[in-house]
This record gives C-alpha cells, sequence and structure tokens, in this order.
C-alpha cells in the first residue's frame, strides 16, 4: 500500500505510554467529502478541547481556530491537506469554553493502494511547560513515532472500509466506521504490549501474541457478552513481530466480534472458543469456534460485502496465512494457521 512501506523504529517507552494512556488526540477526516469533516475523535480529543464527538463529527477541524490563531499556521495546514501531505505545526485553538492552548498538531494523509488520500490523520497534544526547551525535540519525536505506528497500521484498517464498488453511500460509509474505535482500542492493546514487552527488555522487540490476544478477547467479552453465552480459550506463548501482532490481533478481534454478534441470533445460550496453538512443524493455528446456528447454505465468510470481511482478506494476505472455514454440526469453526518461523 502506497504511503505505508515505512519501518517504524520501536525505541520509545515513552511514546507508547502517551497513547496507551490516551493522553494523545488522534481524529479523522475524509477529504472526499465536501469540506473535509471530521470523522473519528478519540476520548482524548474530548477532554483537550472540551467538544464532544457529537460536536466534533461532520466538522470541519476549523471550528478550533479563534481570534489569536495565527494565520500562517493555518495556511500552512490547509496548503498541506491540498496537497496530500505531511504538516507539523504549534497552533493556537481554542477549548469549548473559549480558554485557548498551544496544539502540536501533526496531520498526515492516509492513502489508497492507487495513491489518493482517503483519510487524514490528525495527531494533537496540547504543550505544557516541560515541552518546551531541551525536552521539546523528543516530545515531537514522540509524536512522529505516534503518528506512523497508527499512520501505517490505520492504512489496513480503512482500506477496507471503502466498499470496491463506487456507489457506497454515506449511510453505508457510516455504519462501516461505527466499528472504528474497537479497531482503534484493539490497536491501541498492541502498542500496549509492545510498551509492557520493551519495559521488560530494551533489546526486545517482539510480542506475546497469547498475552495480547487473551486481553483482545477479553474485551470483547466484557462489551458483547451475555448471560448463558460460556467463553473458553487455551493461548500458548507465542512471540511474534509487531506487525504480526497488529494483524493477527485485529483478524481475531473482527473474527469474535462476528461471533457474538451474528452466531446465536437472539439466542441467550451458547458456546464460544479461542485456542491458540503452535505447530509442530513452525507457524501458529488459530481456532475461534461456535456452537450456533451456522452459515447459510450460500453464505460465506469473510465476506467482502462488508468492511470487516474486507479487512480480514486483506489482513491474512499480508501474514501469507491460509483460512479454512468448517461448517460443523452445530456452528462454525475458523481455522488460521500463519506459517511463520516463531522466533523471527
Amino acid at each position: 500500500m502506497e504511503g505505508t512501506s515505512f519501518s517504524v523504529a520501536l525505541g520509545s517507552n515513552e511514546a507508547f505510554s502517551a497513547f496507551s494512556r490516551l493522553s494523545i488526540a488522534v481524529l479523522l477526516t475524509d477529504p472526499r467529502q465536501p469540506d473535509n469533516p471530521i470523522i473519528y475523535v478519540n476520548d482524548a480529543f474530548e477532554r483537550m478541547t472540551g467538544y464532544s464527538r457529537a460536536a466534533a463529527i461532520g466538522n470541519n477541524c476549523r471550528f478550533l481556530q479563534g481570534e489569536g490563531t495565527d494565520k500562517r499556521d493555518v495556511d500552512a495546514v490547509r496548503t498541506a491537506v491540498a496537497e496530500g501531505r505531511d504538516v507539523s505545526v504549534d497552533i493556537l485553538n481554542y477549548r469549548a469554553n473559549g480558554s485557548p492552548f498551544v496544539n502540536r498538531l501533526i496531520i498526515a494523509p492516509i492513502k489508497g493502494e492507487d495513491g489518493t488520500t482517503m483519510f487524514f490523520l490528525g495527531i494533537q497534544k496540547e504543550l505544557v511547560e516541560s515541552d518546551r526547551g531541551a525536552d521539546n525535540q523528543i516530545s515531537t519525536d514522540n509524536l512522529r513515532l505516534i503518528q506512523r505506528l497508527v499512520q501505517r497500521d490505520l492504512a489496513m484498517i480503512l482500506s477496507s472500509l471503502r466498499a470496491p464498488s463506487t456507489d457506497q453511500t454515506p449511510v453505508q460509509l457510516g455504519r462501516e466506521m461505527e466499528a472504528l474505535p474497537r479497531r482503534l482500542e484493539t490497536l491501541q492493546t498492541v502498542y500496549e504490549e509492545m510498551r509492557q514487552a520493551r519495559r521488560v527488555s530494551d533489546k526486545r522487540d517482539t510480542i506475546d501474541l497469547g498475552a495480547l490476544l487473551a486481553r483482545v478477547s477479553a474485551a470483547i467479552v466484557h462489551n458483547h457478552g451475555r448471560a448463558g453465552l460460556r467463553f473458553a480459550q487455551s493461548i500458548e506463548t507465542v512471540e511474534v513481530t509487531l506487525d504480526r501482532a497488529t494483524r493477527i490481533a485485529l483478524i481475531v478481534s473482527e473474527t469474535l466480534q462476528n461471533a457474538f454478534e451474528h452466531a446465536f441470533g437472539h439466542e441467550d445460550f451458547g458456546r464460544i472458543e479461542l485456542n491458540l496453538t503452535r505447530l509442530t512443524g513452525g507457524g501458529m493455528r488459530i481456532m475461534i469456534g461456535d456452537d450456533g446456528r451456522g452459515l447459510a447454505g450460500n453464505e460465506e465468510w469473510p465476506s467482502t460485502t462488508h468492511a470487516g470481511g474486507r479487512l480480514v482478506r486483506n489482513l491474512l494476505e499480508g501474514l501469507d496465512a491460509k483460512l479454512n472455514v468448517v461448517r460443523g454440526a452445530a456452528g462454525v469453526v475458523v481455522l488460521i494457521d500463519v506459517p511463520v518461523e516463531l522466533d523471527d
């Protein structure tokens, strides 16, 4: 994917820590819609600006500007967006209550396979006294690290939101965007696990996939579990690189989410299972199964008619993984084999 082939240096626990505590504001805008409106903001954006998601989404970012905002900073942002390139400025913005703050803003395009800009990613941090002087470059470098990580990983996700057909309506796209917070939370969990791994050893550039998947599944069970639905997991310790951990975590999140939402309909009982196993010949196998109502005779999974299905297919290609869907006597079993060395 154009614009996302760069490597990411994993040298800053401080950057991971800042992102994982949600002290860094993240927003997305859609330049294909009139006036490039905001389509997503995280919790940190709400806390930093005082504007709710409802107030921000659908509006251009200029509502943060005010009487004291330097026109040169505004022009720098406007020009970079028009040219589809990165820009970084320290700009005076205003909160919902009218109070000013200096916003260190990085904007970067997220491009599709054809090189066109699908979305713009905004990374924001309020500048405080400790960010000035000798610490200024450290602060900027940390934001750049976060930008590269999120830009790369969001490109994988957001490229799947656009349907292959050109007649996708804003309503359809809006529905696809509803799952974006969960996907961003999965990315955040990956970054938190990397921070934890590097806290244990500064030379460690791998993640315990087992621990990561346990956290991902726990979040889904917490949000979507209900009385009568049993969840069981058997997870071995497997060390993988950050890129592979990100892809696998997103695949498992999409598959588990689909099982909880669709496997049982309105039934209040059933079983969902997650297993992660080392393969004797190298690599790993992930199994996600349920004993629900199963797939219809002509139904395929993952389906390219939905963003989640397209995302899973794209992520699998990046792993060179093999997916098998088994229709059992009851329910569905998804098997994912990742043919890689576990210690690479």
